[in-house]
This record gives structure tokens, sequence and C-alpha cells, in this order.
């Protein structure tokens, strides 16, 4: 007990000692003291450590060495560690285990023995939250004898990042990532990736469209893929877009699940309007893997980066119209079509275009674009010029191929008595594909296919009508409008002759 009451006493003498002496000398001094100490220590210390850091501050996104060497030691050795981390990745029944935090495991490679410990260091901070922390930093920090260096940093270490590769690529899986904002995790600057497992069934073979036009696709999808050598010989990244416009419910959403399918990609849907300025833009694309399909559907709703360029045009209009002098109602329409220009976000049509083919095109490898409109007309033509968008895909309304492809996946028809009359009206009516898959889905085992198909007829039929009787009044709409026209021109004619009429007759 003596011992323990003399230690203390003892601990804090040297603590009053220490504190008097930052008082009389200068922090230069310390700083020169910290420095020799380290030195010191150095010299006697047998070890070299090396720090993989999850997020290293000099780069944007995931380090690709830290995500290697995780699956290297989860894979390898799992079964060595006291303190592991499960997870199960969506409807799999296996559970994928890593290392807990400052755990230690020891491999012998070549007669070196090497240390891995898994750390995790959080920001300080005096408020209490119960989110998760976006802030948190995690590393694995290599330790290895001196003598070891050269095989370590020029053999093992080599080692372990191809075979974690390897294990990555035996256990991918596709996934789907949106971008979300800090601000639901409790960070007002942040923007990061969530990812759930893509699991979409659609495929080419599924897919309801023209065979020669569906053909033509996949042979350029395969084209982009074997076509890295040639972006390189003429200077360009290996990027490809894909514009997909048309009606609604005509596919584009199916297709562009078909395409990740086919070439096994992931897919990152990105919604702008969560983006808050081009910086932020750039952060998140960054982080893009390479094989992977970016999505930006509906480009003409996303965000509101055309209405400048459009309300010039309808300025334009309108000095037109006060140069000829007519009807002002005559340019009304155009002028609203041009819309507003929001400034809800900041992200800017150049920040876009800057990922599109601009210098930060070129930061990652084998990415396909693709932008889905329902109104290609209103998309800034700098957007979807050749180029950017390379391929331009109309997913029209459906035709009797499409119809085909639809009767062999809902009703396992490849022919039919009533397929004739279907072709016939098919080709009088303008229906979506989503609307005729409506028509041959079974609302229940005892429907027939003879019944679905009878509906499908009675929903043609009906839309013919609905579209004679909208054509007529349309007719009718126009034929009043183009009268209208005429009565107002006749009108300011008259006025026009009436008021020079009155000029002359008071000149004499």
């Amino acid at each position: 007990m003596k011992f323990f009451d003399s230690f203390g006493a003892q601990i804090g003498s040297l603590l009053l000692i220490v504190t008097t002496l930052e008082r009389f000398f200068p922090d230069q001094f310390w700083a020169t003291i910290n420095r020799y100490l380290g030195r010191f220590v150095q010299f006697f210390n047998p070890y070299v450590e090396i720090t993989f850091d999850e997020f290293p501050p000099e780069s944007y996104g995931r380090s690709k060495a830290y995500a290697a060497i995780q699956a290297y030691l989860g894979t390898n050795f799992s079964g060595h560690a006291a303190r592991l981390k499960a997870n199960v990745d969506g409807e799999s029944r296996s559970v994928a285990l890593s290392m807990g935090d400052y755990e230690e495991i020891n491999e012998v490679y070549k007669g070196a023995k090497v240390f891995w410990l898994r750390s995790t260091t959080y920001p300080r901070s005096n408020v209490i939250s119960f989110k998760e922390s976006i802030d948190e930093k995690r590393a694995y920090v290599l330790s290895f004898r001196r003598k070891d260096r050269d095989l370590v940093v020029r053999s093992y270490l080599s080692h372990v990042l191809g075979e974690g590769k390897k294990i990555m690529k035996r256990g991918r899986r596709q996934r789907l990532y949106t971008n979300v904002s800090g601000d639901d995790w409790g960070c007002d600057e942040k923007m990061m990736w969530k990812c759930v497992g893509f699991d979409h069934p659609a495929t080419f073979d599924t897919l309801a469209m023209d065979p020669k036009k569906k053909k033509e696709i996949m042979d350029d999808l395969i084209e982009f893929t074997k076509a890295k050598d040639y972006y390189k010989k003429i200077g360009k990244p290996w990027k490809r877009g894909y514009l997909l416009y048309g009606p609604p419910g005509t596919g584009k959403s199916t297709m562009i699940a078909a395409i990740a399918n086919f070439l096994h990609y992931d897919v990152y849907d990105l919604e702008l309007t969560a983006v808050k300025d081009n910086t932020n833009l750039r952060k998140i694309m960054i982080e893009i893997s390479k094989r992977a399909i970016v999505v930006i559907e509906d480009i003409d709703c996303s965000l509101h980066i055309t209405g400048r360029r459009k309300r010039k045009k309808s300025d334009q209009m309108d000095d037109d119209r006060k140069k000829d002098d007519l009807p002002e109602d005559t340019f009304k329409k155009a002028k609203d079509d041009g819309g507003d220009d929001k400034e809800d976000s900041k992200v800017t049509l150049s920040g876009l275009l800057n990922f599109m083919d601009g210098l930060w095109s070129a930061s990652g490898g084998e990415r396909i674009f693709v932008f889905t409109t329902n109104h290609v007309e209103k998309i800034d033509d700098a957007l979807i010029r050749r180029g950017r968008m390379d391929k331009h895909i109309e997913m029209s309304y459906c035709c009797f191929e499409a119809f085909k492809v639809l009767a062999k996946n809902y009703l396992n028809l490849d022919s039919h008595e009533k397929f004739e009359k279907i072709r016939c009206l098919l080709s009088e009516t303008e229906i979506s594909t989503a609307d005729v898959a409506e028509n041959l889905m079974p609302t229940s085992a005892e429907v027939s296919a003879d019944e679905c198909l009878k509906g499908l007829i009675a929903a043609l039929q009906k839309v013919k009508e609905e579209e004679e009787s909208t054509g007529e009044a349309n007719k009718m709409e126009e034929v009043r409008e183009d009268s209208d026209i005429a009565q107002r021109r006749k009108n300011e004619i008259f006025r026009r002759f009436n008021t020079r009429i009155r000029r002359l007759l008071s000149d004499k």
C-alpha cells in the first residue's frame, strides 16, 4: 500500500515539473524534443508499419487496395480472428465475415511474419447523436520487421492485392446504387452512394422490341466492351452514351435493366435534384466504379438546366412579333413553353457535360451513360448531340413483333388464330407496351390464353375508337382556329383600309 502511495506522489511531482517546464520553454523547444524522441524510439523499433486508409485524404473515393485487403483477410483468416463483423448480402444464406475493430491477425509469407490490424478512429464531437457517423476513419495497418521490407513491399503486397481482387471478382454481385444526400445522415456537405442487390429479371430475350432493333443494340454493346484499345487509339475516354426516348410505358427502364444484365454491369441511378452543386457532382461521380451504367431518368425533368436557352429563343420570337405587329396570342404558347429557369439546384449544364466528355470523363473506364425522356424536344441539343449520347434509341408504341414477345412471355404462345386481328389493330392504333402487357397478364389460373387475347382485342378497339373521335375533334378545332385567324386577318385588313381612307379624306 505504501508503494502505491509513493508511486502516486512521484507521478504527481513529475506532472508538476512537466507543467512548469512548459511555461518556461517555447513550443519550438518541445517540437524539437518530440522530433528527436521519435527518432530515438524508431532507432530501437525493429518494425515498419504501412497504413491503408479506406478513404485516402489525397484522393476521391474508396481505396481499391483497402477493398482488396478486406476481401483477402476476410476469406483467408476469418477463422483465426476472435472479433468478427458479419454481413448477410440480400437473400443469400451465406454470411460474409470481416475483421472487427482493433483485431490483429498474423501470417507467414516465405519465412517473413507479418501482422494485420484493423483500426477505426472517430471524430471528436461534443454532440451526442444516435445516427451512424459517416466521418469515422477505417484503415488496415500492416506491420513487419525491417529486414523483410523488400520481400513485403515487392512481393507480399502484390500477392495480397491480386488474391483480394480475384476473391472480389468471384463473389461479385450486381448492385443498384443511388446517391443519398448527406443531410439524411447528419452531415450538411457530404454525398454518398447507398446500394442494394440488383435482381431485376429483365433480359433481351424477354424485352418486347423488334428483333432486328434488339440485335442492333446488343451488337453495339458487345462492340463497346471489346473496344478498349480502339478508344485509346483515337484518344477518347472509354465510355458510351445512350438516349432512350419515347412515350411513357414503352419499356425504357426495362431496357436499362436488360443492358445491365447483358453486360453484368452495376447500375448507378443518379438523382440530380439531390446534388447540391457541381463540386458534389464531381465527388460522387468519381466514386463510380468501372463496368457501370450511369442512369439519369427523365432528364428533362431532373433539373431546369436548359430553360435559359429556351427563354432566349422565346424572347427572340417576342421581338419578331413586335416588328411584324402581329397578335400577341400567337406567341403566348411559344413563350410559355420556354419555362422558368429555376435556381433550386446549383448543378449547371456545363458541370454535367464536363462528366460526359470533359476532363473528368476520363476518371473511369468502361462506363455507359443512359438518359431517358418522354419529351426529347425539351432537352438541350448540347446534351444529346452525337459524341455525348452516341446512340439514340426510340422506344415507340407496341408493334406486332413486340406483341409476339409479350405473348410468348405471358401466355407461352408462338401463334394463334387471333394474332392476325391483333396485327391489324396494332398497325392502326398507338398503345404502349405496358398497356398490352397488362391485358395479356392472366388475372387468375382459370383465365385462358384465348380470353386474354379477346381482352386485348377489345382494349385495342376501344383505343382505336378514342383516337378516331379525338382526331375528328382535333380537325374541327383546327378548322375553327383557321377560321378565327382568317377572320382576325380580315378585320385587321379592313381596319388598316379604313385608317388610310380617313387619312386621305383628312388631307383633302
